[in-house]
């Protein structure tokens, strides 16, 4: 059995979890917050059957597609009074950042 942890954008989470339950998937959500962004996500968990992780993983990969967007960064100036400055930059978002790790037991009671 395999545990997946796909954390994606809060803007495809409802998208991934209807895709996985409407393939008979269950999974946990957990609402986090990225750290270079500091914008929400969702981290899911989800455990699976070796023969179906595959299938798994492209239903999110399917749903998670990666765009950019622009984005207001403080900018720290350094002059004789320390100023911050918002200046906008395009970042890519979205898409899925999927961690596996091998269970070796599973109980659910």
């Amino acid at each position: 059995m395999k545990l997946i942890i796909a954390i994606v954008q809060d803007e495809d989470s409802a998208k991934v979890l209807n895709g996985l339950m409407s393939e008979g998937y269950s999974a946990t959500k957990l609402a986090t917050t990225g750290g270079f962004l500091k914008s929400g996500n969702t981290t899911l968990l989800c455990g699976v059957e070796e023969n179906r992780f595959d299938h798994c993983v492209a239903i999110i990969e399917k749903m998670c597609k990666s765009r950019r967007q622009i984005s207001t960064t403080p900018l720290t100036m350094s002059t004789s009074i320390d100023m911050v400055a918002p200046y906008p930059i395009e970042v890519t978002v979205g898409g899925a950042t999927i961690f596996v790790l091998s269970v070796e037991q599973f109980f659910k009671v």
